[in-house]
């Protein structure tokens, strides 16, 4: 009884390692996919608190300059999978877009040029770097 704690213990413990901080589970669900992934990668809750989330499905009319207005049934719906996924605010940080998120900040000290290389053109471009970013996988590529 006592190897099999110990064992549990210690796979309990090496799970994250493993796991890295580096994958955010992927949306499954098929509304979220679809109205989200119309414009752009459909980015994982886990990469922002649920604060973050319930700012921006409050002004979909203003979208980053976009207004991807739904209607009210689906930004609830699609608003409740963001929330139930979300991350946990790291030392306060309640950012408004991933971009300016601590950790992608800290991870992401670019000069300007490289975001602005032809295969990546933007911050929110996240596979032009990072292979597995649609299924959560964001190593170092």
């Amino acid at each position: 009884m006592r190897v099999l704690l110990l064992t549990l213990a210690a796979l309990t413990a090496a799970t994250p390692a493993l796991a890295g901080d580096d994958f955010y589970p992927p949306v499954r669900d098929p509304l979220v996919i679809k109205e989200c992934g119309q414009c752009h990668m459909t980015f994982q809750p886990g990469l922002l608190p649920a604060p973050s989330w319930e700012k921006m499905m409050s002004n979909l009319s203003n979208h980053y300059g976009e207004d991807a207005s739904l209607s009210p049934e689906k930004t609830a719906a699609i608003r409740a999978v963001l929330v139930a996924g979300a991350g946990r605010p790291r030392h306060g940080d309640i950012p408004e877009r991933i971009t300016d998120s601590r950790r992608f900040l800290k991870k992401h000290h670019f000069p300007d040029q490289v975001w602005q290389r032809p295969n990546v053109m933007a911050k929110s471009n996240c596979p032009a770097c990072h292979k597995g970013a649609e299924q959560g996988w964001y190593e170092d590529d």
